[in-house]
């Protein structure tokens, strides 16, 4: 199945949408996360809710920030070259443009600004962020169709900045699975998790292994599910320091494929879902917004707030529309 342009302009916009949607609440408890789905998200009051960060509403952040700039480089470039992309990192971190800063990325990005060989620059094991897996979905609007060159380019991209294994499984699945959605009319979890672990296996068994319990998490509601995904393959040298998702790779991505197959039909009750428990929701909502936007379409995606999109003042609604399109054209001229 060959999907409509509305699936690509649904994934940038979901991701930049969910990105944003969770910055004002970054690093919150859940008590208050579900103050602010209650008292803002629900009773469309959200552009009266005053954030802690100095952005206004609708700003995203690296996630999608690094995101959108991977689909740049392949639009440009029509084709997606690692080390073009690695040179798009170094060069937003130079400018000092990025929001949010993950701290694994912005030291893969210092050594690229030295000259480092993007294949030797990234933050050795045992960090584990989620900075490879937050801004892997664009992967599959280049490589749907070929699942080889999917993994390839996913492993590549989440490499520059993170080596170890978790992560670039990490970027993988997020890829893959949405690859999966955006050719699909409809979804079986069991089934596209199955895949997925599959094309990771040979990258992290362990991460593939707890694809396969996935299944069990998704019967639950979402916060016995999260009881059991928050601690789930941890670095050794873990400190709690985050309420419930924290910023690790596995439970971050797991949370975010169950806000999705939770609640595949709503792109906001997948984006509330990945919120509602606290911790790295910018990067929960990210995620999951980018799958959710590639199975619903950009249609799916409730306009008065992504209308608002903007990056400290440029890369507005507009223009990101604009870069899914080109994307979309550059794919499909093949």
């Amino acid at each position: 199945m060959k999907p409509d342009v509305k699936k690509y302009e649904g994934c940038l916009i979901g991701q930049c949408l969910g990105d944003a949607l969770g910055f004002p609440v970054e690093g919150y408890p859940l008590r208050l996360c579900q103050q602010y789905i209650d008292k803002a998200i629900n009773t469309h009051q959200i552009l009266e809710f005053q954030p802690e960060n100095s952005h206004p509403f609708a700003q995203y952040t690296d996630d999608s920030q690094l995101a959108r700039e991977l689909i740049e480089s392949y639009v440009e470039h029509q084709q997606f070259l690692p080390e073009e992309y690695a040179k798009r990192i170094a060069r937003i971190f130079a400018e000092k443009r990025i929001v949010g800063r993950g701290r694994a990325t912005q030291m893969a990005a210092e050594k690229l600004q030295q000259g480092i060989h993007w294949t030797e620059a990234a933050t050795p094991a045992p960090s584990a962020g989620n900075g490879s897996a937050m801004r892997s979905a664009p992967v599959a609007l280049f490589f749907y169709d070929n699942i080889d060159h999917l993994i390839l380019a996913a492993k590549q991209q989440g490499s520059i900045t993170h080596s170890d294994p978790r992560c670039v499984a990490g970027s993988v699945i997020i890829a893959g699975v949405t690859a999966l959605v955006l050719t699909s009319d409809e979804i079986e979890p069991s089934h596209i998790l199955t895949k997925v672990g599959g094309w990771i296996a040979d990258i992290d068994s362990a991460f593939a292994d707890i694809l396969k319990s996935f299944g069990e998490w998704m019967a639950l509601p979402p916060q016995q599910a999260c009881d059991h995904i928050v601690g789930v393959y941890l670095p050794e040298d873990h400190r709690e320091v985050w309420d419930r998702i924290s910023p690790y790779v596995v439970p971050s991505t797991l949370w975010s494929l169950y806000s999705f197959f939770k609640y595949p039909h709503s792109y906001m009750d997948t984006i509330k879902c990945s919120i509602m428990m606290g911790g790295d929701v910018d990067t929960t909502a990210a995620m999951a917004g980018a799958i959710s936007g590639a199975y619903l379409g950009v249609d799916a995606i409730p306009q008065n707030y992504a209308q608002l999109l903007t990056d400290q003042g440029t890369w507005n609604y507009s223009d990101l529309m604009n870069l899914a399109q080109k994307c979309y054209r550059v794919k499909h001229s093949e």
